[in-house]
């Protein structure tokens, strides 16, 4: 399946000339952040390492400019998440839907991330990850774990996908490109 790819998307929404967007890809580490990245930018998904530290990919195409943010979800650098809110324009969370002994783990580091006063108000998707597996929660299923139904402060999707197959990374790339805010003062 060939992926439309973001900027396509991008593009179809385009509203404002120059517009620069800030997405901050997080979640817990092995949730599949990097092999979303690299669909979106159609790279290579074969040879993916964990990230050790942060990958970006900035994109300058048709009046966007366009900063995907991958940040390592190992535990000792989540605590340096918080150095990258700053001027963040949307959230994408990633869970491993079929690592059901984490979802204790990912609703913690969601809750905390929820609480930031620098995110506050981000449109934000969460992508239920790694839907191929046989062991995968459903997004419904997510969605009552952590209670986002309790999220008040932001508009929230939760998108089933498969980040290895493509599955469902357009449909939520459309939704989250529907919530670019306009340009900040």
């Amino acid at each position: 399946m060939a992926a439309i790819g973001l900027l396509a998307v991008l593009r179809r929404l385009k509203t404002t000339p120059d517009q620069e967007v800030r997405i901050l890809l997080l979640g817990l580490d092995n949730a599949g952040k990097t092999t979303l990245l690299k669909q979106l930018a159609s790279e290579d998904i074969n040879h993916i390492t964990p990230t050790q530290g942060f990958n970006i990919k900035s994109v300058q195409s048709q009046g966007f400019k366009l900063n995907v943010w991958d940040i390592g979800g190992q535990r000792q650098i989540r605590p340096y998440w918080r150095n990258y809110f700053e001027n963040t324009d949307l959230l994408i969370y990633v869970i491993d839907s079929g690592d059901r002994k984490r979802f204790e783990e990912t609703a913690e580091e969601l809750g905390e991330l929820l609480e930031e006063e620098k995110l506050g108000m981000i449109p934000m998707l969460i992508f239920a990850n790694k839907q191929d597996l046989m062991t995968a929660a459903s997004p419904a299923e997510l969605a009552e774990g952590l209670h986002l139904h309790t999220i008040r402060d932001r508009i929230w999707q939760i998108q089933a996908c498969s980040a290895l197959t493509g599955e469902g990374v357009q449909d939520g790339m459309v939704w989250l490109c529907k919530c670019i805010p306009t340009r900040r003062k």
